[in-house]
């Protein structure tokens, strides 16, 4: 019976074995496990018949951090139970017809569990107890610790061969099927005359163990929470040691979405994992240099056309809305070949001399230079922004100056003296300056050729500690600024 027994837990450890799945990290990796079973025991002694009794224990289990599918363990067990037998042929003299006896038993021993899938753990244990044994009739009656030799000590070590299933029904907690065997050096559990057999029983237990310490995996990967950066796979996906869904061809889609595996490194894809060409002019996006191409469009090997129809394509030209037929260079520019700034096709004035300004046709003009400075106290109303209409007559020569001057730019300056604080003053610059653009916009000339600039009280041009100095500094000042 010893022999078959052994020979069931080695067969059983050489079948979990090779069920073995190889794992990111093992259920139990790191924990300490806390159990209490229960069950029944077969003691097997020089009694004939064997009679079933009860068994409890409690279980202390801590398991080795690990990578791999397998996973040794430290166990520590307390158990308390009974084993029993009964024989009619005893001899009255050397016992009774019925023995049971109360086993208990402190003990521990080494643990190695396999993985078979993600929810069922075989495992196998090794151990030794120390503890006593307590016989007694039927009766309840206690026996003496007696042999064929004198008295001797209930006190025991004890040997303990065990295999079993956890089953985890959450990160936590599992359930825990165990058959097991404990040997005996002596035979003197049955408070019978040796015969020469030790006694041993065999027993049965079922459990619940709770875990500490677990390495919880939501979303069941295979990676712990604490270490997985892609929470939430789904399951069955296939992740790298993050947790992250495995990406082959590193194009940002992963393997269980991407519908064009093996794509080239570089390549822009789609959420399927296949190139793109948003335009569907026959060039993928990536190296599409002009992504929004009409339909139907020729394009080079960038994808570009030409626009402009000046026989540059649009990724090298540099003026994409040249007028059609004008002549251009290599970067698709009008030609000005006499470098005034207006180009050929335009310039009604060819061959400027170098230096010459131009007007917007190309030919030569002398711009008219001025700077006018119109005095606050004489201009406009007290502390207001009015015009007085003693600064008309300088406005519209100024107006028709700058109409005349085609293209050209300026700049009213608004300022004030130093009374009062530098927001107030700062504002009146500012209403000062815009009545002068607006006035001079309502003869005509355009707005955005006059450009506000709101000083207050910052540039004087003389002392504010006077009244002269004070009269000079508020001022508006109009200056050309380009053209």
């Amino acid at each position: 019976m010893k022999r078959l027994i052994l020979v069931v837990l080695v067969l059983s450890a050489v079948f979990v074995h090779s069920q073995e799945k190889k794992l990111k990290y093992h259920a139990f990796s790191g924990t300490l496990m806390i159990g209490v079973e229960g069950g029944m025991t077969l003691g097997f002694t020089d009694y004939s018949d064997v009679r079933p009794q009860v068994l409890g224990r409690g279980v202390l289990e801590y398991f080795f951090p690990t990578t791999s599918a397998g996973i040794f363990g430290i166990k520590a067990f307390a158990l308390g139970g009974y084993v029993s037998g009964k024989d009619a042929d005893i001899d009255p003299n050397l016992g009774p017809s019925v023995f049971r006896s109360a086993v208990t038993r402190f003990g521990g021993g080494i643990s190695y569990t396999f993985s078979v899938g993600e929810k069922v753990f075989p495992y196998v244990f090794a151990g030794v107890s120390y503890g006593w044994i307590n016989p007694k009739d039927e009766n309840n009656n206690e026996l003496p610790y007696t042999s064929n030799t004198g008295v001797y000590d209930a006190a025991e070590e004890n040997y303990h061969a065990e295999a079993g299933l956890k089953f985890l029904l959450s990160d936590a907690i599992n359930l825990n099927l165990n058959i097991g065997t404990e040997f005996s050096p002596r035979d003197y559990w049955d408070n019978y005359v040796a015969k020469g057999n030790n006694d041993f029983m065999m027993y049965l237990t079922i459990g619940m163990g709770y875990s500490l310490f677990t390495k919880v995996d939501e979303d069941h990967d295979g990676v712990p929470d604490t270490e997985d950066q892609c929470p939430g796979t789904p399951a069955s996906v296939k992740v790298d040691e993050f947790g992250c869904p495995l990406d082959s061809d590193n194009d940002g889609v992963p393997d269980y979405k991407d519908k064009c595996a093996n794509t080239k490194p570089g390549m822009k894809v789609d959420s399927s994992g296949c190139v793109t060409d948003n335009d569907n002019d026959g060039v993928p996006d990536n190296i599409d240099k002009c992504p929004n191409t009409p339909e139907g469009a020729k394009v080079n090997e960038f994808g570009c056309a030409d626009s402009d129809q000046d026989g540059v394509f649009d990724n090298d030209d540099k003026c994409p809305n040249t007028p059609q037929n004008a002549p251009v260079d290599e970067q698709g520019c009008p030609k000005d070949s006499d470098n005034d700034g207006v180009p050929d096709y335009k310039d009604e004035c060819s061959n400027t001399p170098a230096g010459k300004q131009v007007d917007g046709k190309g030919c030569v003009k002398e711009v008219e230079v001025r700077k006018i400075i119109l005095r606050g106290d004489a201009n406009f109303e007290f502390n207001k922004s009015s015009l007085l209409s003693s600064a008309y007559t300088e406005l519209d020569s100024l107006a028709a100056s700058i109409k005349r001057q085609d293209g050209s730019r300026w700049r009213i300056e608004g300022h004030t003296d130093a009374v009062g604080s530098d927001s107030y003053n700062m504002e009146l610059s500012r209403r000062r300056a815009q009545a002068v653009a607006d006035y001079l916009a309502s003869k005509g000339v355009e707005r955005d050729r006059l450009e506000i600039i709101p000083l207050g009280e910052t540039r004087p041009v003389a002392a504010n500690d006077t009244a002269e100095g004070r009269a000079m500094n508020r001022r508006v000042e109009i200056n050309i600024i380009g053209e």
